[in-house]
């Protein structure tokens, strides 16, 4: 992405964000990456053209026809792994068709990740929170019917506990049940 000075903008050292879009622009490739974050260890081209056949067929992994596997296999080894490889962001050795996700791939992340349709963003959920919060001081400050019946400190504890709680609850959420999931398979959510 350009910048107004005419630069591009960069990620990390020496990939810039048109890369990383362009990367990321290509299904295959998104599910390529997804299917290696959950695996440690390097892959084998052939289990992983045969996961993403059944995300891209909708298909249980035994359902996959040899025919969907050999299309995305052919299409993983010839472009999307060679690219991957050549940004950095998995290791891809065609000699033995093993690969794995590098520590680069990480920077992603923030790429990857989207907010689902059914969702409330969290800056979203604070800001509501925030403007809820303001409210109920400002109706309690003026005694406001029921609201000038709490006393103060009941208000700061009580305000205090919901930031926080909802504070644990977004951490809990982006480390244990958003980690990686971005574009997630269709069968895989």
């Amino acid at each position: 992405m350009r910048s107004q000075t005419g630069k591009t903008e960069q990620v990390g050292t020496s990939l810039s964000r048109d890369v990383v879009f362009q990367i990321l622009s290509n299904q295959r490739r998104r599910y390529a990456l997804h299917y290696l974050r959950r695996h440690e260890q390097p892959v084998e081209i052939g289990e992983l053209a045969t996961h993403i056949a059944a995300w891209e067929n909708d298909v249980s992994v035994p359902e996959v026809s040899s025919q969907q596997r050999k299309r995305v296999y052919n299409t993983l080894q010839q472009a999307h792994l060679p690219k991957l490889d050549e940004t950095g962001f998995v290791e891809y050795d065609p000699a033995h068709g093993n690969v794995s996700l590098t520590d680069k791939a990480e920077k992603l992340t923030v790429y990857l990740e989207v907010v689902p349709d059914n969702d409330l963003p969290w800056s979203q959920y604070y800001f509501v929170l925030g403007c809820v919060s303001l409210a109920l001081v400002t109706g309690a400050w003026l005694e406001a019917g029921p609201l000038g019946l709490v006393p103060d400190f009941g208000w700061a504890l009580g305000l205090a506990v919901l930031v926080t709680f909802s504070g644990a609850i977004n951490v809990y959420y982006h480390r244990n049940l958003h980690r990686g999931h971005t574009e997630v398979p269709e069968r895989d959510r």
